[in-house]
């Protein structure tokens, strides 16, 4: 049976989206389609109908929050962060769900990491702010490290994981002052440091990616950034962001139509967008 897919946003551009949700229902034998509509913020409700017509779609920016009132109920995971980015239309019903918090919790676990240890966070904006309280509430002693403006906006996270875990052990740095630091389960970066084009840039000192057992991060063009090449180079455990951009679709997958998918086969997938990848943008 032919179902109709697609992805909501406003400039889209190389979006990544198409071919992965491609791949992933080649992968089932799944002969649905995914297109790319294209909307700005004061068409969005009139774009209601055509929407409510599809059997599921995702959403990105600038439509995350504005899709909300659209959706005839939310999911757990959308009314926790407010947002939506992935929507399942079944018997006349459409559920918004937020996919992107899976993805990150699926990438670290597939990366053979645990949550409940000590970790870094760079950055606590968007979707740091998601990794913050993903973190937190798995139980891990969080360190959120961040520019000096910046400290109103972690002080802001801190407050509403409280509000969700009142035990949560949190502390809020100033990333100018992380050069020597101690041991860290996992370093995670969820600053834009180090994305295409200005591919040469790092977030943090060589000495805090020596003091961490694992490095994750949400940058993922390039596909390995400079913080990921220096991790693997002293032998951590490493992940970029297109694991997290495949594993966030495989939920929706989930959702949408009950499959499921092995590591490997998520693997895979993450490897042949990797190329794909670095065939659109070439190293500058």
């Amino acid at each position: 049976m032919e179902r109709k897919y697609a992805l909501l946003g406003e400039t889209l551009g190389h979006t990544m989206s198409p071919p992965i949700h491609k791949a992933l229902f080649d992968l089932k034998g799944r002969s649905f389609s995914y297109e790319i509509i294209e909307v700005p913020p004061a068409e969005l409700a009139a774009k209601k109908p055509y929407l409510d017509s599809l059997a599921g779609y995702n959403i990105t920016i600038p439509h995350k929050m504005g899709i909300i009132p659209l959706t005839d109920k939310l999911d757990d995971t959308a009314k926790r962060y407010n947002s939506v980015n992935c929507v399942d239309n079944k018997d006349g019903v459409s559920t918004g769900y937020n996919t992107d918090c899976v993805g990150f919790l699926e990438t670290i676990r597939a990366m053979n990491v645990h949550l409940d240890g000590k970790v870094l966070l760079v950055g606590c904006g968007g979707v740091g702010r998601m990794m913050a309280i993903e973190a937190a509430l798995s139980g891990a002693e969080l360190n959120i490290a961040v520019l000096e403006s910046d400290i109103p906006l972690a002080q802001k996270a801190a407050e509403e994981i409280r509000a969700m875990r009142p035990d949560a052990a949190i502390s809020i740095l100033n990333i100018a002052n992380i050069g020597e630091t101690a041991h860290f389960d996992l370093l995670m970066n969820a600053t834009p440091v180090g994305m295409y084009p200005k591919i040469n840039a790092c977030p943090v000192p060589d000495s805090v990616i020596a003091a961490a057992d694992a490095v994750f991060d949400v940058i993922y063009n390039p596909g390995e950034t400079q913080l990921i090449k220096k991790a693997k180079a002293l032998g951590k455990k490493t992940s970029g962001g297109m694991a997290m951009l495949v594993w966030q679709a495989v939920k929706a997958h989930e959702i949408w139509d009950g499959d499921t998918y092995t590591d490997s086969e998520a693997e895979g997938i993450i490897r042949e967008m990797q190329a794909e990848l670095e065939r659109l943008f070439p190293a500058v």
